[in-house]
């Protein structure tokens, strides 16, 4: 395969993931909170997995490319699409998916893992960066940017305690998926 049919493979392949993970924002269950409600996606789930399978430069850049379609409009987040959604406090955990795709990428390009439990280390260190950056836009933008003022503590409940467990379920079963598929992936797609 040449540089060019590479390249082509390549973007290709982010492209395959971004859709992934837009269609996993319609596989929701909505948890009413304040100031506004949350849904559990499978959109985690396709992050952690195009980290693990893409590297971090091509696991980020497939996260970046559906939140650029989500920003400009196209209704692929789960509750529709457009600029707007910057000021909703959930956002942050769609940027968090970036971060945990990223991390997970980056570190399973550094320490080739083998094992199940080290791909489960990886998909729990992208799982802490993926809470701790939804969690914080989330206080940020409900007291500073719309003015609805939320403690740490309603924070911690509405945005760690109700989703951790089902999302930590997510990231176990990205870090099995991962360990079945990245030897595959690796020898037989981005080699």
């Amino acid at each position: 395969m040449n540089k060019k049919q590479s390249r082509v493979q390549e973007l290709v392949i982010c492209a395959l993931f971004s859709a992934l993970i837009a269609i996993g924002a319609f596989l929701q269950i909505t948890i009413p909170v304040q100031p506004m409600p949350m849904h559990f996606t499978l959109q985690y789930y396709f992050s952690i997995l195009a980290g693990f399978l893409l590297g971090g430069k091509r696991g980020l850049l497939s996260v970046l490319i559906y939140l650029l379609i989500g920003l400009v409009g196209i209704p692929v987040f789960a509750s529709g699409g457009g600029p707007a959604y910057l000021i909703r406090p959930t956002f942050g955990f769609l940027l968090g998916f970036a971060f945990n795709s990223g991390a997970i990428g980056y570190l399973c390009e550094r320490w080739l893992p083998k094992k199940g439990w080290q791909y489960l280390i990886i998909a729990t260190v992208g799982y802490a960066l993926y809470y701790l950056c939804g969690m914080i836009y989330f206080y940020v933008i409900s007291n500073y940017v719309i003015d609805v003022p939320v403690g740490w503590g309603l924070v911690f409940i509405n945005c760690f305690v109700i989703t951790a467990v089902p999302d930590y379920l997510l990231c176990i079963f990205g870090a099995l998926t991962a360990y079945k598929l990245v030897p595959i992936v690796r020898k037989n797609i981005l080699k």
